[in-house]
């Protein structure tokens, strides 16, 4: 075991690989080019087009030990992956290791196949049935959870080679010319599937729209899909709202959501180029609407809101609040709709939008971010990945990259939550930093980090409820009392590693 700059103590290897312990944000730096797939020749008359997904698999070459991946825009509601590892069973391959962006809960079915050694390996942050079981130590498959931008860097540098990526193209012709814009499962934005259609060895589009050529307009074009696949349906998109698009109702909630609007304000960020990212859930679109207000009010022209894209963000976009988004994925279909017709609203790849080792990431120019939290810190470290009860249960999603990329990120989150206190002496799981994070936003008051002096002391001038973070935990407590510590084993079943590639925590085995 080694002890990384936290404090948290991390294997020194974990599914066969030796694991480099997290130091800090920024001193990291790439070791390696990007990654480049083997070169192709098509010639005329070729063709990609197969009858079905055991066909693709055949072509592709895949077998025991490979590493396959998928996206996640259907979320929910994606039919995909399942499909594919059913046929991979079915076929007889063993020992698979899936890398996609993420897995969610109805990808449940996979648990099965973990259990008979179909799938060996989780290259990919985890959202439900499957991190619970690993915690609880009821499934052996070592869990590797990495950010968007995190993702991104690790298929652009070989650090996690995908043989063949299945990218799931709700519209696209025989030659492999996709979008996500069209068809019965469109769901906007392929900004995750980027990555693989770049780097993976063989390329797989994945169809249940298969239109006469050229499909246009082209997200991801022919000349970096090897074959394509039909079939009958590829999810369902009324799946992929994240949490509610509609503003909290909650007085507590509204109250979190009005003292974030405060600290955006005082940080002097809220002015003409004024850049924003903020969740789908209830508080943050709260803050949003308090945000937006302000905007309108002072007559602000913001250049840019990013990241998942809600139809609350379109509403500002379509108001002249903001002269583009910029979208990695769609969390609604006011979004998809959105995406489809305006040109003002980007589709963006997850390594633009966040990779921290390319030329400049999307993230390094927001003003604010509006992040959530399972749990917070008295060092302002960050929980998104466990839940109270030390289960794996949510992906990293942006979390660490936004904390790292914007100028001001702010956590809100209420007080307590399941009768439990969100401010601890320490985290279960440091899903973000602390050095990362400046302001820790509760319906109790505002705690900002001493990383921002100038921040703390315009609040104060405002008068606004600031507090200090061990005052604030303090006052949770006289209400929850303390909490008792989680009981683990010593049995790692997942690796956090921070956006750079270094091992920022493990998730260990719940003692029950």
């Amino acid at each position: 075991m080694a002890r990384n700059s936290l404090g948290r103590e991390i294997p020194e290897r974990f599914g066969g690989k030796p694991l480099v312990p997290y130091r800090d944000p920024w001193s990291t730096r790439p070791a390696a080019d990007r990654a480049t797939r083997p070169l192709r020749r098509a010639d005329p008359g070729d063709k990609k087009l197969c009858h079905d997904l055991r066909e693709a698999i055949e072509r592709a070459g895949l077998r025991d030990g490979m590493t396959i991946a998928t996206h996640h825009h259907l979320r929910n509601g994606d039919h995909l992956l399942n499909h594919v590892v059913r046929v991979i069973e079915n076929m007889g391959i063993r020992d698979i290791r899936i890398a996609s962006s993420s897995v969610h809960p109805v990808h449940a079915e996979l648990v099965e196949f973990i259990r008979e050694g179909v799938i060996t390996g989780i290259e990919c942050g985890v959202n439900g049935l499957i991190g619970e079981l690993a915690s609880k130590g009821e499934l052996r498959c070592p869990i590797t959870v990495r950010s968007h931008g995190g993702r991104a860097r690790a298929v652009a540098s070989g650090e996690v080679p995908i043989d063949v990526a299945f990218i799931a193209a709700p519209c696209c012709d025989e030659q492999g010319n996709m979008n996500g814009l069209q068809g019965p499962s469109a769901f906007g934005s392929m900004g995750y599937a980027f990555p693989d259609a770049l780097h993976a060895r063989t390329v797989v589009a994945v169809t249940d729209n298969l239109v006469p050529y050229p499909a246009a307009p082209v997200s991801i074009p022919q000349s970096l899909v090897d074959l394509v696949v039909p079939v009958q349906r590829l999810g369902d998109p009324a799946k992929i709202v994240s949490t509610t698009t509609r503003v909290t109702t909650d007085p507590v909630g509204l109250q979190i959501a009005r003292y974030a609007a405060q600290v955006i304000e005082a940080s002097g960020r809220l002015r003409d180029g004024f850049s924003f990212q903020t969740g789908s859930g209830g508080i943050s679109l709260a803050v949003a609407e308090n945000v937006r207000a302000l905007m309108r009010e002072r007559k602000v022209k913001g250049s840019f809101g990013c990241g998942g894209v809600t139809g609350y963000f379109v509403d500002m976009l379509e108001e002249g609040l903001f002269q583009a988004l910029f979208d990695v994925q769609c969390f609604d279909l006011r979004a998809v709709e959105s995406i489809r017709k305006n040109r003002a609203h980007v589709e963006m790849s997850a390594d633009t939008y966040a990779n921290p080792f390319n030329a400049g990431a999307v993230v390094n120019g927001l003003d604010c971010v509006i992040l959530g939290a399972t749990e917070v810190d008295v060092d302002f470290n960050v929980n998104a990945n466990t839940e109270s009860n030390g289960y794996l249960l949510h992906n990293t999603g942006g979390h660490s990259d936004t904390a790292a990329g914007a100028a001001v990120s702010i956590i809100v989150a209420p007080s307590i939550r399941g009768r439990l206190p969100i401010v601890k002496d320490a985290v279960t799981t440091v899903t973000t930093p602390g050095e990362t994070v400046d302001v820790v936003v509760t319906e109790r008051g505002i705690a900002v980090n001493d990383t921002q002096p100038e921040l703390k002391a315009e609040l104060l001038r405002r008068r606004a409820p600031v507090k200090d973070i061990r005052e604030l935990q303090r006052e949770i407590y006289a209400v929850t009392g303390t909490p008792r510590a989680l009981d683990f084993e010593d049995e790692v079943v997942a690796v956090i590693e921070y956006r750079d590639g270094t091992i920022i925590d493990a998730v260990r085995r719940v003692r029950t």
